[in-house]
């Protein structure tokens, strides 16, 4: 309950409209008990949550150090687009994986059942950032462009070889015109595999 309480608290901290309604509707969809990963970071119950508010945090300490580095990027990082784009780019997540049994071999060499995930995707098949972006949408939540972009195409090393030349077009213009874009990349490149790389080799 840790980190869906601090989840809460930074998404309330915006004052944005429709905040209750998306808090309502992941609530619903299973998003504080979701795993982040079937096999990788964070895959186990309440993974998701916990992988949520460390790209917040992430996010927000570079912010700070951009900031710091370049003022001129205050405006285009305001800091409620910064929690809402790191707390939310993973809503996608909440129904897919189905808790499930699976044989592995145990570091002895012997074949073991142990708990895991698979994927279902059948709910809402509509791909990663823009699955959660609709979904965000559909609960009236208040989202600007750049929030919009940032979440869209935080994958983008997973999603762009398997995308046409149209979309990555589309992409390398966000990436030119919404640094928040960038931001949110890194914050979850680096939660992913730096802050919760430890934890998933313990799975």
């Amino acid at each position: 309950m840790e980190y869906k309480e601090e989840f809460l608290e930074y998404l309330r901290s915006t004052d944005r409209d429709g905040v209750e309604e998306v808090i309502e509707e992941l609530s619903d969809l299973g998003f504080f008990e979701a795993p982040a990963s079937s096999k990788f970071h964070l895959n186990q119950e309440g993974g998701l949550v916990e992988h949520s508010v460390n790209v917040c945090k992430i996010a927000l300490k570079l912010r700070k150090t951009m900031l710091e580095m370049d003022d001129s990027l205050l405006e285009e990082l305001p800091k409620d687009s910064v929690i809402i784009a790191a707390l939310l780019h993973d809503v996608c997540k909440a129904d897919i994986y189905k808790p499930t049994v699976k044989k592995e071999k145990s570091r002895y060499g012997m074949w073991e059942e142990v708990p895991g995930y698979d994927l279902d995707y059948s709910n809402f098949p509509l791909g990663h950032g823009e699955k959660s972006v609709i979904v965000l949408l559909r609960c009236g939540l208040d989202l600007s462009d750049d929030e919009i972009m940032a979440i869209r195409w935080h994958m983008t090393a997973w999603d762009l070889p398997f995308q046409s030349a149209d979309l990555k077009a589309n992409f390398n213009k966000s990436k030119e015109i919404c640094p928040l874009l960038s931001l949110i990349q890194s914050a979850d490149c680096l939660a992913s595999n730096l802050i919760e790389r430890k934890r998933a080799e313990e799975f």
